[in-house]
C-alpha cells in the first residue's frame, strides 16, 4: 500500500517551513528556508526523523518547493546539502535553481 505524505507550508516574515507527517511514523520531516528578496528563496535545511527515512518524504518536500517556485516565480538557492544534491540529480529543475 502506498504511503500518504501530507505536506503543510507556513511563512512568517522572511522565514518559511514545509513540514510533513506520515501516518504510522513519529515526528515531522521539514524543509526550512529564508526569503532573500521577492524572487529568491534560500533552502537551507532539510530533516527527516529516523521513522520516516526511506519513505521519500524529504524528496517530496523538495518537490513541493520546486512546484511553489514555478507557480510563484521565485528561484531557489540550494544551500542545504540535500536540496543541492537533489538539484544535481534533477536537471529538469534548472529553471528554478539560482545560478
Amino acid at each position: 500500500m502506498p504511503i500518504t505524505i501530507e505536506i503543510q507550508h507556513r511563512q512568517v516574515g522572511q522565514q518559511g517551513r514545509y513540514w510533513a507527517i506520515i501516518d504510522g511514523t513519529e515526528g515531522e520531516a521539514e524543509l526550512t528556508y529564508t526569503r532573500r528578496g521577492e524572487k529568491l528563496v534560500d533552502a537551507h535545511h532539510t530533516y527527516a526523523p529516523p521513522s520516516m527515512r526511506g519513505t521519500g518524504v524529504a524528496l517530496a518536500l523538495v518537490e513541493r518547493l520546486i512546484a511553489d517556485a514555478r507557480r510563484e516565480g521565485f528561484k531557489i538557492m540550494p544551500t542545504c546539502s540535500y536540496v543541492a544534491a537533489q538539484a544535481k540529480r534533477h536537471p529538469e529543475w534548472a529553471d528554478v535553481m539560482a545560478e
